[in-house]
């Protein structure tokens, strides 16, 4: 099955195109979001991750409608090829199903890394030097129900963690607390319920 998405950046702007389009390249269901490339949460494409099973291949209309950098679209598609789930951009005529479609994001993942590597230096000398000013990180995002939930779904669905921090916006370490089973509460005992001590321990009146 083809599953479809599509996404534009501000509410004046039309999916009508990129719908157009998907449905003409035979997607049976698209997902949409209206929301900046750059930002993290979007719930359009969480679910249409969610929606697409093994031996699907998810299509959008242009490469940038899917990741908000090189390095997130290579981990996005690496995650849907962990599930068997293929990948097609239909303005660069580029689809992971095929041998060439592989090399391409193969040479891609190279461009990833090496992209990566000089975000990573740029970012620790940034933190070193916010240290050296007494400086430290912000406030964590955390997820609501809903979204700890879409989480789970899609780790369960073998979604890699990589991608699901990617779309929910979050660390590593903050996706694998959400996973981790809530702490059973111990029940209270009731006050009628508590064994009431004997003469013999019960301790005598102290007069005052």
């Amino acid at each position: 099955m083809l599953v479809g998405y599509a996404r534009v950046s501000t509410a004046d702007q039309s999916l009508d195109l990129q719908r157009d389009a998907l449905k003409k390249a035979g997607c049976k269901k698209v997902f949409t979001d209206v929301a900046s490339g750059a930002k993290s949460e979007r719930n359009g494409l969480a679910k249409a991750l969610e929606f697409a099973r093994s031996g699907d291949t998810l299509v959008v209309w242009r490469l940038d409608r899917l990741g908000r950098s090189l390095p997130h679209l290579i981990e996005s598609v690496r995650g849907l090829q962990g599930r068997k789930v293929g990948f097609r951009s239909l303005q660069e005529n580029i689809d992971t199903t095929t041998s060439g479609g592989k090399l391409v994001f193969h040479l891609f993942g190279a461009l990833a890394e090496f992209e990566r590597d000089i975000i990573s230096d740029r970012t620790n000398a940034g933190l070193v030097a916010a240290r050296a000013r007494g400086r430290f990180g912000g406030r964590p995002r955390v997820l609501d129900a809903e979204k700890t939930k879409l989480a789970r779904t899609l780790h369960k669905d073998g979604t890699t963690p990589a991608v699901i921090c990617a779309t929910l916006g979050i660390s590593r370490s903050s996706l694998y607390r959400y996973l981790a089973p809530a702490p059973a509460t111990p029940a209270r005992t009731k006050a009628s319920e508590r064994p009431r001590p004997s003469a013999k321990t019960r301790k005598p009146a102290t007069l005052r």
